[in-house]
């Protein structure tokens, strides 16, 4: 890593405080979402839309920190940050959508974060906190595919919420680390 990267890491790390304002977001996401009703699918979809397009941004903020892979964060940002338009301006349809497909998603975002955990191991010291999220991820993906329509529509508002969850912590956490280490870990969390 030349002097130029290390420098920008530490000035970034003093900026420890957007992945902590950003974590309490998300868990206000979930909490927001865990007390929608089926009648406030819109708004459901808006608000999806809205994390999607946040998790895109993040992983773009990452890209560029990092030296490596750089191409894998983009891509994963892109397609978050089209999948949170879409569901912006087609929220009941991105409901609905969602619905059919949550499971699928779910194991997407699992195996996302599966690999975001493995190339931080032996980097980052809380790798495995990506690795544990990714597992229950891909699991709750598996069991909400075999599920009917009706149940996977309800099922939307408390998974929907759990990611959100899941994604705050993850964040807080790594708010602190940033703080401790007073720079970015390398290779990310």
């Amino acid at each position: 890593m030349t002097t130029a990267e290390t420098t920008l890491e530490q000035q970034i790390g003093k900026l420890w405080w957007m992945w902590l304002v950003t974590g309490i977001l998300w868990i206000l996401f979930s909490v927001i979402i865990l007390q929608f009703t089926t009648a406030s699918a819109a708004a459901v979809g808006i608000i999806f839309g809205v994390m999607l397009f946040v998790a895109g941004l993040q992983d773009f903020a990452i890209a560029s920190l990092i030296s490596e892979m750089k191409w894998l964060w983009f891509v994963f940002g892109g397609i978050l940050i089209a999948g949170g338009l879409f569901a912006m301006f087609y929220p009941v349809e991105t409901f609905l959508s969602l619905a059919d497909i949550l499971g699928f998603i779910f194991v997407f975002v699992g195996i996302m974060w599966l690999v975001q955990s493995l190339m931080a191991k032996g980097i980052a010291s809380l790798w495995w906190l990506n690795l544990v999220a990714g597992i229950i991820m891909v699991v709750m993906g598996f069991w909400l595919g075999g599920q009917f329509f009706i149940t996977k529509a309800y099922t939307l508002l408390v998974f929907a919420g759990i990611y959100a969850l899941m994604k705050g912590v993850t964040d807080i956490v790594l708010a602190f680390e940033i703080k401790r280490e007073g720079q970015v870990p390398t290779g990310g969390f």
